[in-house]
């Protein structure tokens, strides 16, 4: 419960002045957790893989992004204070605040990039008004990122921004070799273009977060790093960079065009990779392009931009559960839940979503507030495009937007990998759940999954057997781009004589709330199968839960049948249908799963529709309709008659 008035929620977004206003409901309780000299807050306890000076540096600097964009537009805070001092004190190697210099591959070196923002957008509050000694230690502490091991990643922007900022109060740390070297090592990253094909529009500006074994084109490739990066340096070196500023801003451009798929009519985000702590820095590549004065290009314009920006702040304004009771921010998405973050978040690292903040760097007159604001652009853009360099098929039939995947990757060991890259598909309506143990099908959360376990006898007696979840896509492909059979295809072998070739179809008509998949399953063994759709909220009219893993009963909205299982909540209406096909009889046992709580990322507590059954050895065929149609309100009109709509495989499937 929230003691005290929040200023975040009920905001209606609709003002240059409501979302100054969103920004500084941010800033205003970080005040009772900053220490005397400001540079440290601590605002939780949980854990990470750095230590705790880093954290506290990590929550003092993130802020940074609103703070320094309010500041540069041309408003006023009166906390800025706390983060003057904080700059002094954190940088004083003689204080009990220093924060240290940046070692290899350290923490300190993700903060100098807001830091650094801070620095170069508004130097006469951060850096000119400190003392000799002050600015001095600042760069001082900037340059210690130079020269060391960095992640062959996004991470090259963090010292390029440190270099940025140097350049900018005109220091001899300043290294312009360094900055040149980081500069091109991140072109190298970049995807060449797509043009046109068939209907589907050219698809550009894409970065991997990496080198060329590095499969996630997430977030980090757009507003969590890559795309906002790019603007900025377009901002602050326009007259010494031109060529790669211009290059930087078309590349904005171009990527916007794929970019808006990713956000509802309501403008929810689909929620997809890491990070999703971060929350509404989501809409930063948006915000970004006011602060970079880049008009989108046709047929998009400023009141489509200002709309995917506000929309996505209003789809928060109602979000009280990501928040302490003091309105400063917890760890998680939709509600508190540290299940789903990576060991990299700390109490103070949901703060990136300050980024979203940055078109507060553009003043009243820009056109990103003057413009009316536009609803996403349905008349000007086609429900489905393919985008080849993610591997996605964008799909925004029947007012459900979400996105189809084959193809990416976790390149490391993080948290959840496959739940959060490798899953058929994810939704800005339902999102997608992060396994809580490997027990039962409640804990593995499988939604979005064909999930695999070994039947074969004699099993049974090894101790540790557990179902699989598609982890590596190989072979994966966009077919039919451009085109009405265009799908994704792709194999994954949980075993090493287990192989399953998968074909994702679209909705194949434009009222459809359908999608298909089609699997066919190559084995030298007994396989036990679970097959899941979206999940939804799991508590039904009565307030209790649609079933009950304990007892089995169930509440108004549950259905669990031979060949198909369906959930209709508050939350929308899901479900899957076994689809007869090349000896599938279409008979597995429809299942509700109860799964664990805080495994979804939007629903603390979720219901789960899937489809079990058996797979003997040799070649078979699954054929799955999945459903799924968001409520508006609370209430789901139509779904009746959507869900008797369901397709079947087209004929030029082979």
């Amino acid at each position: 419960m929230l003691l005290g008035t929040n200023d975040f929620l009920n905001n209606p977004y609709k003002t240059r002045e409501d979302v100054l206003k969103g920004c500084i409901a941010l800033l205003d309780p970080l005040a009772a957790h900053t220490s005397p000299g400001g540079a440290l807050l601590d605002i939780g306890s949980t854990a990470t893989h750095y230590d705790v000076k880093a954290v506290a540096l990590e929550a003092f600097a993130r802020p940074l992004w609103g703070l320094a964009s309010l500041l540069a537009g041309g408003d006023q805070y009166a906390g800025a204070e706390r983060w003057v001092r904080g700059f002094d004190s954190g940088t004083d190697p003689k204080g009990k605040e220093y924060w240290g210099e940046s070692m290899d591959k350290d923490q300190r070196m993700v903060e100098m990039s807001p830091l650094s923002f801070a620095v170069a957008m508004a130097p006469d509050v951060f850096y000119n008004n400190q003392s000799p000694e002050a600015k001095k230690n600042i760069c001082a502490f900037l340059q210690s990122c130079i020269g060391k091991r960095m992640p062959d990643t996004n991470w090259l922007w963090f010292r390029t921004f440190a270099n940025l900022a140097l350049r900018t109060v005109g220091s001899d740390f300043h290294n312009p070799e360094q900055m040149e070297k980081d500069l091109l090592r991140l072109e190298e990253f970049q995807l060449p273009p797509h043009d046109p094909e068939g209907d589907d529009a050219a698809s550009a500006g894409w970065s991997r977060d990496g080198p060329e074994d590095v499969r996630q084109l997430d977030y980090y490739s757009s507003s969590f790093a890559i795309q906002p990066a790019q603007m900025i340096y377009a901002k602050l070196a326009a007259k010494t960079d031109p060529e790669r500023a211009e290059r930087y801003r078309q590349r904005a451009r171009d990527f916007l065009s794929d970019f808006v798929y990713y956000f509802s009519d309501e403008g929810a985000a689909i929620p997809f990779g890491r990070s999703m702590v971060y929350r509404f820095a989501v809409i930063a590549t948006a915000s970004t392009m006011a602060l970079a004065d880049i008009e989108p290009a046709a047929p998009l314009t400023w009141g489509h931009v200002k709309g995917l920006v506000l929309r996505h702040l209003r789809y928060w304004n109602d979000a009280k559960d990501i928040f302490r009771s003091d309105s400063t921010l917890n760890v998680g998405y939709r509600f508190d839940n540290m299940n789903m973050t990576e060991n990299y978040n700390a109490p103070g690292s949901p703060y990136w979503c300050m980024k979203a903040f940055i078109c507060l760097a553009a003043p009243v007159s820009h056109p990103f507030w003057t413009s009316e604001e536009l609803p996403w652009p349905t008349d000007k853009l086609p429900l489905t495009k393919s985008l080849p360099d993610p591997s996605h098929i964008m799909c925004r039939q029947a007012d459900h937007t979400f996105l189809l995947s084959s193809g990416q990757a976790p390149h490391y060991a993080m948290r959840h990998g496959p739940a959060k890259y490798c899953k058929f598909s994810y939704s800005a309506a339902f999102g997608f759940c992060c396994p809580t143990g490997d027990m039962d099908l409640g804990q593995l959360a499988p939604d979005s999954m064909l999930a695999l376990k070994d039947a074969s006898d004699g099993v049974d007696a090894a101790d540790g057997e557990t179902w699989r979840v598609r982890r590596n896509p190989i072979d994966a492909k966009i077919v039919g781009r451009g085109t009405d059979k265009v799908h994704l295809r792709s194999k994954w072998r949980p075993w090493k004589d287990v192989e399953v070739e998968t074909w994702l179809l679209p909705p194949q008509d434009v009222q459809s709330s359908y999608y298909l998949r089609i699997h066919k399953v190559t084995s030298s063994r007994k396989l036990e199968s679970a097959e899941a759709g979206w999940t939804n909220y799991g508590q039904g009219e009565d307030g209790r839960a649609l079933i009950q893993s304990f007892s089995g009963l169930m509440s108004k909205g549950g259905d669990q049948e031979v060949g198909w299982s369906r959930a209709v909540t508050a939350g929308g209406a899901v479900g899957v249908v076994d689809v007869s096909y090349r000896g599938s009889s279409g008979k597995r046992h429809g299942q509700l799963v109860q799964i664990d709580p805080n495994a979804n990322v939007i629903f603390s507590r979720g219901i789960l529709p899937s489809l079990v059954g058996t797979i003997q050895p040799g070649e078979s065929w699954l054929v799955t309709a999945v459903f799924g149609k968001p409520s508006k309100e609370g209430k789901t009109a139509g779904w009746e008659e959507a869900w008797k709509q369901v397709p079947q495989v087209p004929s030029w499937i082979q």
